[in-house]
């Protein structure tokens, strides 16, 4: 097994989440294709409730893995690191087993009551045992990210990937004909199977590395002569893993409350029930994962920057820390603007283009500008939580979470606003929440992000955004869609690049870091 350097487990991490964002389109272009947005927002309203169910079951465990992993292997204990492991599996084990358990027998009640439409029952059903599946391998994809060997989690992400897109699509296929609600549930079988596959990757890679044996009841010596028990370290486990689960319980029910809420919302402002449906599908099956594609950089960046801050903050090296926590921030922001100007000026065709329904693309076009709240908003709170501040976090996130819910149910209860209530509800909920987040880091660690680098950004979106108007308006092929679409992007990421690299808000010297392509970059 080989540790890599933060740059390069973010690299590596960037690379298979890029992929995995490309792959992951593929069944969302396709599958409202197939089972339509009623048929997606069926597939989607699951979701949050299983989210509710993860989170209490893994929470913060994977974080805590990675940590304590961390810092084992910091300090020469790979001794502590199984142990880490094995207590882990066994907790999350557990209660993967008794959760799914009971949602399989209360799955009757629990669609009826709490879900806003009852034909979620099928998708329910079929999801439940991922519950076991995803547990067992979060606590895999910790110990290796601990580690700071990222291949294992991107080998295995990717794999996932391929075969939940080739299971989706084929199993709802198969189920269309019994009716929209079996085609959801055979949807979600795929991605039940993409889970396991991926999963069965994580086991191949752990049994493959040498193992230290011994017994979880004894106690380990290391080279320093320090010891610790089982009990100590599920002590220590849990003691990262509370809090942070009970932030990530907090964005799981906001979620989940948001789902039942913009249902009924909805239905107070005079739309049917399977109208309301197709709405909420249409937001978070479509727009949604558009505008979050560019979070595969910012999801990157964070879990590699969890173990390369907790090693620094070990060693009270400050320097370290403001120096990852300013690459961090200024690569999400690079990153991401772009694909926002993109999804503002060209919301439209790209609507058109990837589900055959422009009607959709106002949604897109109001949220673009906000999604660089949402890319920060990942490192800001991965910080917290490798600094040892995950309650901060988790006050920063109830906050925003009950405006998010406020502002949901007033707004899209209006006939007037409906499902754009919502959407200006979660706008608010990510400026919020992003603010609040980056407030706390610099109070915690007296860090300030340079002002002249938010303006040469602005900037450089501003002239981006003219001119892939401009090429999309008035250069050729007018009318083949996909050709105008194509040649304007290439033109405005053109102008954008070269504006990023004239005002040194990405240097040579930064591309120099990044693996395999940094030698091209390196002076002689």
């Amino acid at each position: 097994m080989h540790k890599q350097t933060f740059i390069q487990g973010t690299m590596i991490l960037l690379a298979a989440g890029i992929i995995n964002r490309i792959l992951g389109f593929i069944p969302r272009i396709a599958l409202p294709r197939i089972i339509g947005a009623e048929g997606v927002g069926i597939f989607q309203l699951g979701y949050p409730f299983f989210l509710v169910i993860m989170t209490l079951i893994t929470g913060g465990i994977p974080l805590a893995v990675a940590k304590l992993v961390s810092e084992a292997e910091t300090e020469g204990r790979p001794k502590h690191s199984h142990l880490v492991l094995k207590i882990s599996l066994a907790l999350t084990l557990g209660l993967g087993t008794l959760f799914m358990g009971l949602c399989l027998w209360f799955a009757p009640w629990v669609t009826r009551v709490f879900l806003p439409d009852q034909r979620v029952y099928y998708t329910f059903i079929a999801m439940s045992p991922m519950l076991v599946i995803v547990a067992v391998s979060s606590v895999y994809r910790g110990y290796f990210q601990g580690k700071q060997n990222m291949i294992p989690s991107a080998t295995s992400s990717i794999i996932e990937s391929l075969v939940r897109i080739v299971c989706i699509l084929w199993f709802s296929y198969l189920l269309l004909p019994k009716g929209i609600a079996f085609a959801a549930a055979g949807a979600m079988l795929g991605v039940m199977a993409g889970e396991f596959i991926g999963l069965m990757v994580l086991l191949w890679q752990y049994y493959r590395e040498p193992k230290v044996t011994f017994s979880i009841g004894d106690q380990h010596k290391t080279a320093d002569n320090s010891s610790i028990t089982g009990k100590r370290m599920f002590a220590l486990l849990l003691r990262i893993t509370v809090p942070v689960t009970g932030g990530k319980l907090i964005g799981s029910f906001s979620y989940l409350l948001e789902s039942i809420i913009i249902a009924q919302s909805l239905a107070l402002a005079g739309f049917a029930t399977s109208a309301a449906t197709a709405q909420y599908g249409a937001l978070q099956g479509m727009i949604i994962p558009i505008l979050l594609l560019p979070g595969a950089l910012t999801s990157s960046l964070a879990v590699s920057l969890i173990p390369s801050l907790s090693e620094a903050a070990a060693r009270r090296d400050v320097v370290t820390i403001h120096k990852r926590l300013n690459q961090t921030i200024r690569l999400s922001l690079v990153s991401g603007a772009p694909f926002a100007v993109m999804m503002y000026v060209l919301a439209e065709p790209l609507c058109l283009l990837l589900y055959n329904n422009s009607d959709i693309s106002d949604m897109l076009r109001l949220m673009a500008p906000f999604g660089l709240f949402l890319y920060v908003q990942a490192p800001l709170q991965a910080t917290l939580q490798a600094l040892d501040r995950p309650g901060r976090a988790l006050v920063n996130t109830l906050v925003g979470a009950g405006i998010k819910l406020i502002l949901i149910l007033y707004l899209a209860s209006q006939p007037q606003y409906g499902i754009y209530g919502a959407i200006i509800a979660i706008i608010i909920n990510s400026i919020v929440v992003t603010l609040l987040h980056g407030y706390s880091v610099s109070r915690l660690l007296a860090y300030r992000f340079k002002l002249l680098d938010f303006l040469k950004l602005t900037a450089a979106m501003i002239i981006m955004a003219g001119s892939t108007r401009y090429s999309y308006l008035h250069l050729p092929y007018q009318h083949v869609t996909w050709m105008q679409f194509t040649v304007s992007i290439i033109i405005g990421m053109l102008v954008f690049i070269i504006i990023i690299f004239s005002s040194k808000l990405v240097s040579l010297r930064d591309l120099g870091r990044v693996p395999w392509i940094g030698k091209w970059f390196r002076p002689a």
